[in-house]
């Protein structure tokens, strides 16, 4: 998926890898931190800023138009995450292309915890249609602008 960069060049991904298997193995909990890494050292100062507000996905819109992810669905994830996924959790890849945004966005965004986000995911799956796809890309700008759990 395309996006801005928001990372030095060259960085080794250990830390995020070891981050996520603890997130989806339920070691780092919702109380606890976020989704994403608080205060990555991997990420530039301008990367920041594009994070927080989400321009660095704006590049997305491109894959939007090629067919490869709609405007909303399921977050894309990372190879290594659906390494670690439980079988329940593999249901969020199924059925609908990733999308830019989701129920996931604008409903907790990375203050939920990994199960949390599968679950909105499995929500928004099961529960699709048209409206409630309306709803959410409508409830994007404000979740963006709010910027709350973003990092």
């Amino acid at each position: 998926m395309l996006k801005f960069r928001s990372m030095y060049l060259d960085n080794d991904d250990v830390i995020h890898r070891e981050y996520v298997t603890k997130l989806i193995n339920g070691q780092i909990s919702a109380s606890q931190g976020v989704f994403k890494i608080q205060f990555d050292p991997r990420i530039t100062p301008v990367g920041r800023c594009l994070r927080k507000y989400s321009l660095d996905e704006l590049p997305q819109f491109i894959n939007v138009l090629k067919g490869d992810m709609s405007l909303v669905g399921p977050r894309p994830p990372i190879r290594y995450e659906v390494e670690n996924y439980a079988g329940w959790q593999r249901n969020r890849l199924m059925g609908k292309r990733p999308g830019i945004t989701g129920l996931w966005q604008v409903t907790g965004r990375s203050s939920t915890s990994f199960d949390e986000m599968v679950r909105l995911d499995l929500k928004y799956l099961t529960g699709w249609s048209i409206m409630l796809d309306i709803k959410i890309l409508l409830r994007t700008p404000l979740a963006v602008f709010k910027a709350k759990g973003a990092y």
